[in-house]
């Protein structure tokens, strides 16, 4: 019993932490899991290829979720191998969770889709994305549950959801050219100051209202100034690519920080951004964003 999936990283159009409602875009960067089952396997274990000694309680958190909802609890191994940086604001948990529920969803010979009015579809991906945020919150990864960041992962394009009740607002494909800052440190999202995030309720609203309004890279860049505030990053990296992209963000719970171009638009430039970070430590990644999600392989 053998499955194999994957699923997107993401950037922050408005991060959850202060008012519970968040939004996130999926960008062209993937976490594979391989997941194989065994009836008589006592329990799972797991493995996550970029780093042996990490933490692997949510990728086998994911297998035992599934295989109790949609098969019959079986065990066995799963290994996650992975693009998106952990622990850098990219999604990196919400991705590890989808493609091992999907992959877990594979090994059991169950049908993925969107439809849930389909006979032939045995688990929508929506469904499979609730599992692996209730994985998450067994887990301790995270602090809103992330329904915001796994929608994004799972379904693609930018979707605004209320994480309080795992519920999706709205979802819009987007196509953009993507910049990715990513310094050395890492941060945890499970570690964040709440209490200061909340302090920028009244700034997450208006983000909330301009990302539901459809105006996401307006939404992302004041969330970036916001958070950046609230979590102690320095906004310098944003400021300065304000005057060549569409829109600027500190991602999740840093460090990362995210500029997006419309391509269509001819006043944006990535090149210009890329040259206004390249002196900062860490890593640079050009990619796009992507509108089809999470895929069984």
């Amino acid at each position: 019993m053998e499955g194999r999936a994957a699923a997107l990283g993401a950037g922050t159009v408005l991060n959850a932490l202060a008012t519970g409602t968040g939004a996130a875009f999926g960008i062209d960067v993937e976490t594979r899991a391989s997941v194989s089952l065994d009836p008589a396997a006592a329990g799972v274990d797991g493995t996550i290829a970029e780093d042996p000694d990490a933490d692997t309680a949510l990728i086998e958190r994911c297998v035992a979720l599934a295989t109790g909802r949609w098969g019959d609890g079986e065990g066995g191994t799963v290994r996650t191998d992975s693009d998106v940086p952990l622990a850098a604001g990219l999604k990196s948990s919400s991705a590890a969770a989808n493609a091992t529920v999907l992959a877990t969803c594979d090994a059991l010979g169950l049908t993925v889709g969107d439809d849930d009015t389909d006979p032939a579809v045995d688990v929508t991906r929506l469904e499979a994305c609730r599992l692996g945020v209730r994985a998450a919150r067994d887990a301790g990864v995270t602090v809103t549950g992330a329904f915001d960041d796994a929608t994004a992962s799972m379904l693609g394009g930018v979707t605004v959801t209320d994480n309080a009740s795992d519920e999706l607002r709205s979802r819009e494909a987007v196509d953009w050219e993507v910049l990715v800052w990513t310094p050395p440190e890492r941060a945890y999202s499970a570690d964040a100051d709440v209490a200061r995030c909340e302090a920028v309720a009244p700034m997450a609203d208006l983000v909330a209202d301009l990302a539901l309004d459809g105006r996401y890279a307006e939404a992302m860049t004041v969330n970036g100034l916001a958070f950046s505030a609230a979590l102690g990053f320095d906004a310098d990296p944003a400021v300065d690519a304000m005057p060549h992209a569409t829109g600027v963000s500190l991602s999740g719970t840093g460090p990362s920080v995210v500029a997006v171009a419309d391509p269509t638009d001819p006043e944006t430039d990535l090149d210009a951004v890329a040259d206004a970070w390249g002196d900062r430590p860490g890593t640079l990644r050009r990619t796009t964003t992507r509108n089809d999600g999470a895929t069984v392989e």
